[in-house]
């Protein structure tokens, strides 16, 4: 695999966010009278917009969502936000692509300001070249919108990017804007939602991302 371009979703894909996210989204459920004690149900909300999620799942109208997602972000601005683990191997994969000269950025539909204070806590921050996120008021936050900003704002090449993500959105949004994509099956997305949406490559481990960047002969960039 010889891009010199190499966009990352962070949620399922260089961190674990099980614990933070479904504890923010259970809290915020609880402000509206709904209990769900079982966090494993929440693993949906991994990933795709919040406010979608909670119209998608829970029937809510676009001001109740609007309103669930700041009950969300009091909980997870303090604490879920640090509820989060890294994946083991991501370091080593992010130290061999910029060794390689391959210019690294996030891609994610989690605010920017959070985003941001997650690579920072991770100390991540320092192998990417940008990170674009979503807005607080929830613009760009479609995985598209998000794909198509990096493209123009940073002027790359697509045949030369490549979208690394853990659900069908990150996929979705990579064929919309007509360049490779990744999935990898150790987050949040399941074998037979990769094999509906159809990504360029589908790979299970974060060594198996190492070993298909690691084993091209010449250097990324």
């Amino acid at each position: 695999m010889n891009y010199s371009h190499i966009l990352f979703d962070l949620d399922g894909t260089l961190t674990d966010p099980k614990l933070g996210i479904t504890k923010s989204v259970q809290y915020a459920l609880a402000k509206f009278g709904i209990a769900e004690n079982n966090l494993d149900r929440l693993e949906p909300f991994i990933g795709p917009p919040l406010a979608h999620s909670f119209r998608e799942f829970y029937g809510f109208s676009e001001e109740q969502a609007w309103q669930a997602v700041q009950y969300y972000r009091e909980y997870f601005a303090d604490k879920g936000i640090f509820e989060n683990e890294l994946y083991p191997g991501i370091p080593g994969l992010l130290d061999m692509l910029t060794r390689r000269q391959a210019v690294l950025i996030v891609a994610t539909s989690k605010p920017l300001v959070f985003a941001e204070k997650i690579l920072k806590h991770f100390k991540l921050e320092h192998f990417f070249h940008a990170v674009v996120g979503s807005g607080l008021d929830g613009t760009l936050s479609d995985k598209s919108e998000i794909i198509r900003n990096i493209l123009e704002k940073e002027n790359l090449e697509p045949a030369r990017t490549v979208m690394i993500g853990d659900r069908k959105h990150d996929i979705i949004g990579a064929h919309n804007n007509g360049i490779s994509s990744i999935g990898v099956l150790y987050g949040y997305g399941s074998a037979a939602e990769m094999e509906a949406i159809r990504p360029t490559y589908c790979l299970h481990t974060v060594q198996d991302l190492y070993e298909a960047f690691a084993s091209d002969g010449e250097a990324a960039g």
